[in-house]
């Protein structure tokens, strides 16, 4: 479980592809910390921890994943956001994510505000994925709330220390981008699709 709070950046220095899995090699300031078998959110995507070696550690990729997230189009020196699962008792900063990506999205517009910038998301609707205004959403792992919510696109505010300290900062306009919906909603959609009574 985690939060979508980001700790760290990440830079992506070996990949390593093994039948249809992906090896993920990552710089990070927090590999020092980990441990082997621990669960650490990349981009959003909750991936296991197999093996560390000084600053650097590597986690897999199966085919599952690769096919619903950006993380098979990752490439030696690319940015990813990192977060260790959050720890019992502490406090829920973000908002409940679990890990597990619904859809992808493409940005489709970055614009600067008076001091913030407004990103604008296109996913497709056909997977039956919403959004609410003001509500939750996880994109690339960052916690961010609604705005402009329409069928199949929404838009995030993003604040000046979340661009500085995210890969928000190198997001461009036609970028593919991890969404985790909200799963409190994700729950309601399912039970009216069900008509349980």
């Amino acid at each position: 479980m985690f939060t979508g709070i980001i700790e760290n950046l990440g830079i992506v220095t070996h990949l390593e592809s093994e039948l249809d899995n992906l090896h993920i090699t990552i710089e990070s300031q927090l590999a020092p910390e980990l441990k082997i078998d621990q669960s650490v959110a990349h981009n959003g995507v909750c991936l296991t921890v197999v093996k560390i070696d000084g600053n650097t550690y590597t986690v897999t990729v199966i085919k599952e994943t690769l096919n619903k997230t950006n993380l098979g189009d990752l490439q030696i020196k690319d940015v990813v956001n990192i977060e260790r699962a959050m720890k019992l008792g502490d406090r829920l900063d973000g908002h409940i994510v679990q890990g597990h990506v619904d859809q992808i999205a493409t940005c489709t517009k970055i614009e600067e505000a008076s001091g913030s910038w407004i990103f604008t998301f296109n996913y497709n609707q056909d997977l039956n994925n919403i959004t609410i205004e003001k509500g939750s959403i996880t994109v690339n792992g960052t916690s961010l709330t609604v705005v402009n919510s329409k069928r199949n696109e929404f838009s995030v505010a993003i604040i000046p220390y979340t661009f500085n300290n995210t890969i928000f900062k190198f997001l461009k306009e036609g970028a593919t981008v991890n969404l985790e919906f909200d799963v409190l909603g994700k729950y309601v959609k399912r039970l009216l699709e069900l008509d349980i009574k």
